[in-house]
This record gives C-alpha cells, sequence and structure tokens, in this order.
C-alpha cells in the first residue's frame, strides 16, 4: 500500500503578510517533520518512512487562518491524525501537516484546496 502525506500552507502569508518565500517553506518542513515525529510509533507512519526515496508528499494551499482552523476541526471530527504549526513566538498558526495515509482516506477531506503555488 503507498501513503501519502499531506501538507496545507496558508497563502495569505505570502500574498497578504509578504513572508518570504524560504519562512513559507520552513513552516512546511516544520510541521511534516513534527507530525512525523509524534506519530513516529504509527503504522503508518512507519510503512511511509520505511521508503523513504519514494514518499510523496502533496502541498495544497488554504485562504487563510480562519480556513486553517476549520481544516483542523474537520480533521479532527474526521478521526485524522494531523499537527497544526503555530509559530512562535509570533503564535500564528502557519500549516497543518497530516500524518500519512493512504491516499483515498484523506484527500475527500482536502480535494477542494488546490496545489500550492
Amino acid at each position: 500500500m503507498s501513503f501519502v502525506q499531506y501538507v496545507i500552507l496558508r497563502k495569505d502569508l505570502q500574498t497578504t503578510l509578504g513572508w518570504p518565500l524560504g519562512a513559507l517553506i520552513a513552516q512546511a518542513c516544520h510541521a511534516a517533520t513534527a507530525v512525523l515525529h509524534i506519530y513516529q510509533e504509527d503504522e503508518n507512519t512507519r510503512a511511509y518512512l520505511a521508503k523513504l526515496d519514494s514518499m510523496h508528499k502533496v502541498v495544497l494551499q488554504i485562504p487563510d487562518a480562519e480556513s486553517l482552523n476549520e481544516l483542523a476541526s474537520t480533521l479532527t471530527t474526521n478521526n485524522i491524525d494531523f499537527k497544526l504549526w503555530i509559530e512562535q513566538p509570533e503564535n500564528i498558526p502557519t500549516c497543518i501537516a497530516i500524518k500519512p495515509y493512504p491516499r483515498d482516506v484523506v484527500k475527500p477531506l482536502v480535494k477542494q484546496f488546490k496545489l500550492y503555488s
């Protein structure tokens, strides 16, 4: 079985708040690393990490903090494990990284979001 990890990053950080691209990439990396650490004993995570050269990530964009919080609520309601990354010390929610799952488990919950561009 193949697994995918979704990372959903706020677009307004770039377009409205003027964050540089490097800072955005760092946010996605922080969240992806954190969720893999938190769920390192999970069966899906172990299978995902066992194939380092074929890991699959999809980075999507979400409009703003309100939408990010709504997604967090939806994921919680659907029993999907994730990490909401909150940049410190500013206390700014920036992105969500979902632990690895089979694509068909998570895709219906994130299909409305476009690839980050």
